[in-house]
């Protein structure tokens, strides 16, 4: 396994932790964000970030202001947003030390880590392209109420990755529709029978594993660009 570091990154009047791996040769850089519900140490997330590691991806993932704090519920979208900047303006210095000045940095999330790494695109913070675990398009039985608006003037390469069962783009028709109109610039992979965290019902697997076997569609991605 690649070696992992921890590190502080200052936000505002505080600091958050984030954990970095560059695996020699690394092509680039992907930024990692947590889902509400978790933090970086969750098994998802570093399985994921692992694998990316073994695919010759440097990482970095991190925690949110709330997670920082023993907070349960997320920070509002500003907050979340000037963490994300912070950390992949952290994440460029890194690879400009490592000796890869303009290395490519990649945004990535699962769920709502996802959702405000493309609103801090949205709103200017430089980026080589998104990578969405489980896009969370609506509230779970509320596709009325979708989270869409500023997916559309975003032009970067835009990668999701959802499963087929995720209450959270269902009916599947709705998240093809809208990549559709986002352009050829976003692919949407579905996950057969994957549910919000890609676990496939009545086949029990650790989380890490699920994650690590998302790894190479990422990779493939991140390398096409």
């Amino acid at each position: 396994m690649t070696d992992e570091t921890r590190i502080r990154v200052d936000v505002g009047d505080g600091s958050i932790s984030a954990i970095v791996a560059r695996p020699a040769g690394a092509v680039a850089t992907v930024v990692v964000a947590h889902g509400a519900g978790a933090g970086m140490e969750h098994p998802f997330l570093s399985g994921f970030t692992r694998a990316l590691d073994r695919e010759g991806l440097a990482t970095v993932r991190f925690d949110f202001p709330y997670r920082e704090a023993g907070r349960r519920f997320p920070d509002r979208p500003p907050v979340a947003i000037a963490a994300w900047r912070a950390v992949a303006e952290a994440a460029a210095r890194l690879a400009a030390e490592a000796g890869s000045p303009g290395e490519p940095i990649w945004g990535a999330g699962k769920s709502f880590g996802g959702r405000m790494a493309s609103m801090a695109v949205a709103e200017g913070m430089p980026a080589a392209g998104l990578v969405f675990l489980g896009y969370p398009l609506h509230p779970p039985g509320k596709p009325a109420q979708v989270r869409d608006e500023h997916l559309y003037g975003i032009t970067l390469p835009m990668l999701f990755l959802q499963g087929t069962n995720d209450p959270f783009a269902a009916p599947n028709d709705q998240l093809d529709d809208i990549v559709a109109r986002i352009g050829p610039n976003a692919r949407l992979d579905w996950i057969e029978g994957g549910g919000h965290s890609f676990e496939v019902k009545g086949r029990k697997r650790p989380q890490d594993e699920i994650a690590a076997d998302l790894a190479p569609r990422v990779s493939a991605f991140v390398r096409a660009r």
